[in-house]
């Protein structure tokens, strides 16, 4: 009988030093760094870090009550916190060239299937993120904060602390960003087999429960937001038990593909 020869390993030959992995990781983060500078820099000069404050205030402004404004509890809040503002901006703008450093530094030691699971992965994650931030700018902040001053009493004057603020802004551009990436990790629990699709259709009902729980803890105590987390991320579930099924038929090892064209 004739053995099968064995296939040759892909990254064979491709093994760096330990000194040379941590050079390369170093040139790596400086250029990730200086991405960011320059992006900072960029948005210092135009729009400016006031501006980049007022923008992201709008939303709020808009439903305040007529001649109301933020206010600065802090000494110091009218400077650091638009600083804070610029530099969230700034690694937004380089994301995509921080993740392109990323991914070139772990590519190389990846089999080609394992790049065809990554690299989707990463960017579409990257855009589910934006995704979720978006809709929690344009549509979310404009029914929360409009359902919250309809029910504020016509004998006070609403005046937001910009700290308080940023920090709820944040807050919630995470916890919208984070629920946008449902699929992702829909595909990557089925992919690596801890999850069957199976099983992941059977939690459907679960994952409902689940998603307003999460959408009560982390929104605002309205109807409105706990509705624009959860129903989202309803739909996003049913998404990615669909995109789960193609990345399996898809990303498969060659090793893997063959033992399931023979049986």
């Amino acid at each position: 009988m004739s053995e099968i020869p064995n296939k040759e390993d892909e990254l064979a030959g491709t093994e760096q030093p330990f000194v040379q992995h941590l050079m390369e990781l170093r040139d790596r983060l400086v250029k990730a760094a200086i991405a960011v500078g320059i992006a900072a820099a960029l948005l210092f000069f135009f729009p400016g870090p006031g501006q980049l404050y007022d923008l992201l205030a709008a939303p709020l402004v808009a439903h305040l009550p007529k001649g109301a404004t933020l206010i600065a509890t802090s000494v110091i809040s009218p400077f650091m916190v638009p600083l804070k503002i610029l530099f969230v901006a700034a690694f937004l703008l380089a994301l995509p060239v921080v993740l392109w450093q990323v991914w070139g530094f772990i590519a190389p030691g990846l089999y080609v299937h394992e790049k065809r699971l990554v690299l989707p992965l990463v960017v579409s994650s990257t855009l589910l993120f934006f995704i979720g931030v978006a809709f929690c700018y344009f549509f979310v902040f404009g029914q929360v904060f409009s359902f919250i001053q309809s029910f504020a009493p016509k004998s006070i004057t609403a005046a937001p602390d910009i700290e308080a603020y940023l920090s709820f802004v944040l807050t919630m551009f995470i916890a919208f960003g984070l629920a946008f990436e449902v699929p992702i990790v829909v595909i990557v629990l089925a992919r690596l087999g801890l999850v069957s699709v199976q099983k992941l259709k059977e939690f459907r009902g679960y994952f409902v429960v689940l998603a307003f729980i999460i959408a009560a803890v982390v929104t605002p105590p309205d109807v409105v937001s706990q509705l624009a987390l959860a129903v989202p991320m309803c739909l996003l579930y049913e998404l990615g038990i669909w995109a789960a099924q193609l990345f399996i038929r898809h990303t498969k090892a060659p090793e893997d593909a063959e033992e399931t064209a023979s049986s």
